[in-house]
């Protein structure tokens, strides 16, 4: 059985928790790779903690019009811009424990970094976010375009495909220009 109907099924039998927990223990791992690549380890620890709130407060509205794996990692992202533009604000308040804090918290002690992450974890700092945030979506993530687009319309403002995958040759073309530069690559 598929994450997306195992969800459904737990949340049409009125199992908030287990589906919360359901969906992080899958997808958690890896938009916690995601996190710490775009934020490094604490910051992305913090982000992600924020990221498994959302998404346990927002399970019951999920209608599927996308798969549960575009739909977190948008949560994610929002999550993501959030703690950049307000990340004073999070470092001087405590938000209380919760169910999804502490699961947060476990997945985030036992997650390692995946191979992909750690080479290109050398040459994040060359990016934007958002390029990171593209290259690491399709690259290590393996999200198909349409998901991508999802995952980065934020703020409601529609990212097309094409654009993405336009977008994304020019950033490996840059990338591997400034890696080559930096003495990375041969």
């Amino acid at each position: 059985m598929t994450l997306d109907l195992r969800v459904r099924e737990l949340l049409s039998g009125g199992d908030l928790d287990g589906a919360a927990t359901a969906a992080l223990e899958e997808l958690g791992p890896h938009i916690l790779g995601w996190l710490r690549a775009l934020h490094g380890q604490d910051d992305g620890d913090e982000v992600f903690a924020e990221f498994a709130e959302r998404l346990w407060k927002g399970l019951p509205a999920f209608r599927g019009e996308s798969p549960l794996r575009a739909w977190a990692y948008r949560i994610a992202w929002n999550a993501s811009h959030s703690f950049r533009d307000d990340a004073w604000r999070r470092r001087r308040q405590r938000l209380p424990t919760g169910a999804a804090s502490i699961l947060a918290a476990r997945l985030s002690r036992s997650a390692e970094p995946a191979r992909e992450e750690a080479r290109l974890a050398r040459l994040r700092e060359l990016l934007p976010p958002e390029d990171h945030a593209l290259l690491v979506l399709r690259l290590d993530r393996e999200m198909a375009w349409e998901e991508i687009a999802h995952v980065l319309s934020a703020s409601g403002r529609p990212v097309s495909a094409a654009a993405l995958r336009k977008r994304y040759e020019r950033v490996k073309e840059r990338l591997a220009r400034r890696a080559r530069d930096a003495g990375l690559l041969d």
